[in-house]
């Protein structure tokens, strides 16, 4: 067993796809595209930005043909799809030179790995957006319509199902294989798994790495724990509404509104 250092933290995700041989293999074996690069961006933003907000991108690459963007993604943010749907958009926008020529240069295609959030669907682990046309009324996909074929994959590495596309599994265990700290190498037959697997290997994990780990951890909690008590307030809230509308109709006793809203008794008085 290999100990590891997890890759739901944006810091190892970084370290380890940044190197271009290993996000070429990424997305080599998911969407079968042979990238021509000699780098991997970290924290890509363009300049000047598109539209009114400064999309930031974990890792992004492209070559004359392709733009891919790769994102981990753990902690639950409600608005988590809406997000990369936007920057799937901004990154598609942005290659747009001008309005003489509306036609896309480079496939753009975003990869979005959810290492917390479980699957929507009871029926696969990986939702696919794209932008293929189709009748209304007989659902099939009409060809020839656009020359590129962008999509937005989301990738849910803890809710694997029997029917994962096997390009995509092994790829998908060793990511949520890290998140408890340790790894069986036995188990992959991928050899840029293996190389992954080195790569976040917990003695190659710097004081600085640890270090943003720790930060990252601490701003997750900070952010469930917010939640959590907007949740309990907007309930609280729910319960006192009830418990007024209670009393203005002048049907129940003040103790039968405490048994129906939880509420105490002083609380209710107060209303």
């Amino acid at each position: 067993m290999k100990q590891v250092a997890p890759l739901r933290y944006d810091v190892i995700f970084k370290k380890a796809f940044s190197q271009p041989e290993m996000f070429t293999a990424l997305v080599s074996d998911l969407l079968d595209i042979q990238l021509e690069i000699d780098e991997v961006e970290n924290d890509k933003v363009f300049i000047p930005s598109v539209g009114k907000v400064a999309t930031r991108f974990d890792l992004f690459a492209e070559d004359k043909k392709n733009r891919l963007i790769v994102e981990v993604q753990h902690a639950h943010y409600s608005d988590a799809f809406e997000r990369f749907v936007y920057y799937q958009c901004s990154a598609m926008v942005e290659t747009i030179a001008s309005s003489n020529n509306y036609s896309f240069p480079v496939t753009i295609i975003t990869l979005v790995f959810f290492t917390g959030k479980k699957a929507p669907s009871p029926d696969s682990s990986i939702l696919v957006h794209d932008l293929e046309p189709r009748d209304i009324v007989t659902g099939k996909v009409i060809d020839g319509v656009y020359k590129r074929k962008h999509r937005l994959i989301f990738v849910f590495t803890n809710s694997i199902k029997k029917n994962t596309p096997e390009n995509y599994l092994e790829w998908m265990r060793a990511i949520n294989d890290s998140l408890d700290e340790e790894v069986n190498e036995e188990d992959y037959t991928n050899p840029h798994i293996h190389s992954l697997f080195e790569l976040i290997e917990k003695d190659r994990i710097s004081p600085e790495e640890y270090a943003r780990m720790k930060d990252e951890y601490n701003k997750e909690e900070s952010e469930k724990q917010a939640e959590e008590k907007g949740r309990e307030a907007g309930l609280k809230d729910g319960r006192i509404e009830t418990a007024r509308n209670f009393k203005a109709l002048g049907i129940l006793t003040e103790e039968q509104i405490v048994s129906a809203t939880g509420l105490s008794l002083e609380q209710v008085r107060a209303l």
